[in-house]
């Protein structure tokens, strides 16, 4: 079993923070999974937004840290959708329903892709206060899989599992990513049939983002130096497209740098020019979590750039 699932910090979190269930569509089988921590007077939360394999509790070191540290945190997990355009209208829908008019969205691969698509579905009318975009991309060509997207519906969960994993880092890693790579894996699971066709539909239907829709929104772009699934075009491409994005640049990490280098993630997602004092409400004793971590204003001033 994975270091991760059985360690005191996930298993502290489980028992404190409720899995809550939300729908918002008028089909009854797409439901929303969420927990939500923090100040709840907040009204302008950071949401994280998981990758195509994973749940709402990968994020369950930000949740811990970022409460304590007076912030209100939501993690999600997307209903079954289809296309992006569904998703967005289901996504602000379960804004509504939360009375969230702006927020926050940090996203990690396909959930960062999500994040920009919905930051660009409500331009008109924005939602969407800053991005943080974690190994992320902006176009889903880069998988040259667009020919295939809409064949995943058909495949058996075995097979959807086998094409997930195949991007998961095979080579040795150290202690810390190998226990986040176990922990993913059973996260990967979990998910089933329809859960991993939709989102792999997702990350793969073609589509790209049109920057200039979202060009004034601040934007934080996380990468790492050593092997995930992004190829370097792809981060390239990132750069180009967000010329004046803050870079969190990360010497390892993997493809999932939030869970083995959740302590350098935490402080970057700290240091966003994006917080305003409505966002945070340091240390209220009333919302901090037991075994929150101190606030390290020493290591939050050596990250900023």
């Amino acid at each position: 079993m994975g270091e991760i699932k059985v360690s005191p910090d996930y298993n502290w979190f489980r028992s404190t923070v409720p899995l809550k269930k939300i729908i918002v569509d008028d089909d009854d089988s797409k439901i929303w999974s969420l927990y939500d921590a923090g100040p709840r007077s907040i009204r302008c939360p950071l949401i994280f937004l998981p990758p195509v394999s994973g749940t709402a509790d990968v994020f369950f070191q930000q949740i811990l840290a970022l409460t304590g540290w007076g912030y209100r945190v939501i993690a999600l997990q997307y209903p079954v959708y289809w296309d992006h355009l569904e998703f967005c209208d289901g996504f602000r829908k379960l804004l509504d329903h939360l009375q969230l008019d702006k927020v926050h969205l940090f996203g990690a691969s396909l959930g960062g892709f999500l994040a920009q698509k919905f930051a660009e579905y409500t331009h008109k009318s924005p939602r969407v206060h800053s991005l943080i975009l974690c190994n992320a991309f902006s176009d889903t060509s880069i998988f040259n899989q667009t020919w295939t997207a809409n064949s995943f519906w058909l495949m058996p969960a075995f097979m959807l599992k086998k094409i997930v994993l195949g991007n998961f880092s095979s080579g040795p890693v150290d202690p810390m990513m190998a226990d986040a790579i176990d922990f993913m894996v059973d996260r990967l699971e979990s998910l089933g049939q329809s859960e991993l066709a939709s989102r792999l539909t997702l990350n793969c239907q073609n589509s790209y983002v049109e920057p200039h829709k979202i060009r004034d929104i601040p934007v934080t772009i996380m990468d790492v130096f050593d092997q995930s699934a992004l190829s370097t075009e792809a981060k390239e491409e990132m750069y180009k497209l967000y010329p004046n994005a803050r870079r969190a640049h990360l010497k390892t990490g993997g493809n999932f740098p939030y869970l083995c280098r959740s302590a350098e993630v935490n402080l970057y997602v700290q240091v966003s020019p994006a917080w305003t004092p409505e966002h945070v409400r340091f240390r209220d004793p009333k919302t901090v979590l037991p075994n929150s971590p101190p606030l390290d204003q020493q290591a939050l001033h050596r990250t900023l750039r």
